[in-house]
């Protein structure tokens, strides 16, 4: 039995950290493997609660555009094709997952934190993904030391 994975999701936060992510991914891929790869913006107003005095339709767009052009950055240092780049809004640990089921994930692939702050959030949401995943999930640790 083959033990390569051959679908792999890889959840990136457009940082710095996400060519370490991406290049845990590529190296636990089988050769013949394909990877994915998403990055999740939370809607503004779930992310500050749903009374936002204001409408943040065009920041959310902006967000969304910038978000796009460095995911699709990092997935060109990876050969990874635009069609198999993912910026989507909504829950961070949901969208990840109901990608990962559509797309028949054997690994989803997720940068892991221990820091404070933002930091930490990234941080749960690789704890998070677990629960819910019908695949195996891959933390990848990149703290700097």
């Amino acid at each position: 039995m083959e033990n390569d994975y051959r679908t792999l999701l890889v959840a990136i936060d457009c940082s710095e950290d996400s060519g370490r992510v991406l290049a845990r991914a590529a190296a636990v891929a089988g050769k013949d493997a394909t990877l994915h790869l998403i990055h999740v913006i939370e809607p503004l107003a779930l992310a500050y609660g749903a009374d936002v005095p204001m409408d943040v339709s065009d920041l959310q767009s902006s967000l969304m555009d910038r978000a796009r052009k460095a995911a699709l950055e990092h997935a060109q240092r990876f050969a990874i094709s635009p069609d198999q780049v993912y910026v989507e809004l909504g829950s961070i640990e949901k969208t990840i997952q109901e990608k990962s089921d559509q797309l028949g994930a054997d690994l989803i692939v997720v940068g892991s934190h221990t820091r404070s702050g933002l930091a930490l959030l990234l941080g749960s949401t690789a704890k998070g993904l677990v629960p819910g995943a019908h695949c195996d999930v891959l933390a990848v640790k990149v703290d700097q030391s």
